[in-house]
């Protein structure tokens, strides 16, 4: 890019939609003019994870590549429902400002907001008025949960839907009352699981119980129970990466060695981990 080139998002972004559009018209890519938006999903997906990798990371290159892809995603889906004569670009940005200003009226209006707090219940009361308008005449009302996709991941599902209902002040009175109903989950899976028979269906509701407990404990901690899994994942990916290693070092591989031979190598890696 020439130094002549002004430095503004506006022009920049006029670019990419028009280097999208090139690549989707006749002529263009083979591959690119092939995409729908079902078959961009996982792409989608895959792009919004690799942000919060980046972010993870710590890794201002990477995360300023990364949000690149996932903007080119959202041009890409764009320019196909505009070919489509369905919406285009500029139809995407004017809905996300228009609703920018309709959820801030602290900002943008008349209304104050003296913290956070006040900010996510004026925000969830404001949603609920918009889902009122949207509803059809004598068609049962919708839930405030309606919002959260069914589409993201469990653990996502379960503290996104908590934390909305939370701003409503349906919610855990602290950590410990959490903890305490953690700890009585864990009592009624350890029943489901030693019924004589084992019940199959009731070990698995149990153990989902758990796991939203869990969820709720992370939350009240202040603690995103995604990331802190992925932290958990990267972790194991580690250690077990040292036992795969050492045992390489012996001329062997974990198939071909003992439970005990590899806890031992576990915690030669947790004890390094613990000298930095």
């Amino acid at each position: 890019m020439s130094d002549e080139t002004p430095r503004s998002a506006g022009t920049r972004f006029d670019r990419l939609v028009g280097l999208i559009a090139q690549l989707r018209a006749p002529g263009g890519c083979p591959w690119d003019r092939e995409q729908t938006h079902e078959s961009l999903k996982p792409m989608t997906l895959e792009e919004a994870y690799e942000v919060v990798e980046a972010i993870d990371a710590g890794d201002d290159d990477e995360l300023a590549g990364e949000l690149g892809d996932l903007l080119l995603q959202a041009v890409f889906h764009s320019q196909i429902a505009a070919e489509q004569e369905r919406f285009d670009v500029a139809d995407v940005i004017d809905r996300v400002v228009a609703k920018m200003y309709r959820r801030h009226p602290h900002v943008f209006g008349d209304d104050r907001a003296n913290s956070s707090g006040e900010v996510l219940r004026n925000w969830e009361a404001i949603k609920a008025a918009e889902r009122a308008e949207k509803a059809i005449a004598d068609a049962p009302p919708g839930s405030m949960l309606d919002s959260v996709s069914r589409g993201v991941p469990a653990v996502m599902e379960a503290f996104q839907m908590t934390t909305k209902v939370s701003r409503v002040g349906f919610d855990w009175p602290d950590a410990a009352a959490v903890l305490e109903k953690l700890q009585e989950e864990i009592a009624e899976y350890q029943e489901a699981a030693t019924l004589e028979g084992g019940d199959g269906k009731q070990v698995a509701e149990e153990v989902g119980d758990l796991l939203f407990a869990a969820v709720n404990l992370a939350r009240l901690h202040g603690v995103d129970p995604e990331s802190a899994l992925k932290a958990a994942n990267r972790k194991f990916r580690r250690r077990f990466g040292h036992v795969e290693r050492r045992l390489r070092e012996q001329g062997r591989a974990p198939a071909d060695s003992t439970l005990e031979e590899m806890d031992g190598l576990w915690e030669e890696a947790k004890e390094l981990e613990r000298r930095g």
